[in-house]
């Protein structure tokens, strides 16, 4: 997958990160899967009318109290998954990923904010680990104006949007656009892409979302 690299800013949220290249991700497995790829954002599909219809009475969406995040479903990559990892900092200061046991789950980096909350909550999962396809398998599929919801701990849910997905060289990983502080609440979902290369893969596609219900 993609390792998350280190410290940015003095606060809390941006604490040491930065993905660049997430241990076990790839690993060669048996029989490749075709890397993913996401070439352009595609065009966003026609808003849905009670989504609309709420947004316009109520004018912008109100963030969220923090509760812990502990489902993820995104049904355009086929993906429903929980409990949810919890993910911190490595000893050398980088952000934690997901073991390669844990390729079917997805983690939460608690040191950012919960999703819902305003600020950039982030989510990390595998796209294949050296066992094979895991649990962000079909992260091409995804396109602008797909929802991400996830279930929280309070039993409210957090919908968001996709604005923008973005495939990037770890080398050059957007560190502040992804981890920076933001006005409204927002989400970053994180894998990896490209052709394996020496049994990892040299990109990251990152998903932004802002919450939208």
């Amino acid at each position: 997958m993609a390792r998350p690299v280190r410290p940015l800013l003095a606060t809390a949220l941006l604490g040491p990160l930065a993905l660049a290249a997430l241990t076990g991700c790839g690993g060669a497995p048996a029989a490749p899967t075709p890397p993913p790829h996401i070439a352009a954002p595609a065009a966003a599909p026609a808003p849905d009318p009670a989504s609309a219809a709420a947004t316009a009475s109520t004018g912008a969406v109100t963030a969220l109290p923090a509760s812990e995040p502990v489902r993820v479903r995104i049904p355009a990559a086929g993906v429903d998954a929980g409990p949810l990892l919890k993910l911190g900092l490595a000893a050398d200061g980088t952000v934690e990923v997901p073991s390669v046991a844990d390729g079917d789950k997805i983690g939460w980096y608690t040191k950012a904010v919960t999703p819902g909350e305003t600020g950039p909550a982030v989510l990390i999962g595998h796209f294949d680990t050296a066992r094979g396809p895991a649990v962000l398998r079909n992260v091409s599929r995804i396109r602008t104006g797909d929802r991400i919801t996830v279930t929280r701990a309070d039993g409210t849910t957090a919908v968001f949007g996709v604005r923008e997905l973005e495939q990037v060289d770890k080398k050059s990983f957007p560190t502040a656009k992804v981890y920076g502080n933001t006005a409204r609440p927002e989400l970053r979902l994180i894998t990896c892409g490209g052709e394996l290369t020496d049994g990892h893969r040299p990109d990251n596609i990152i998903v932004y979302a802002d919450l939208v219900g």
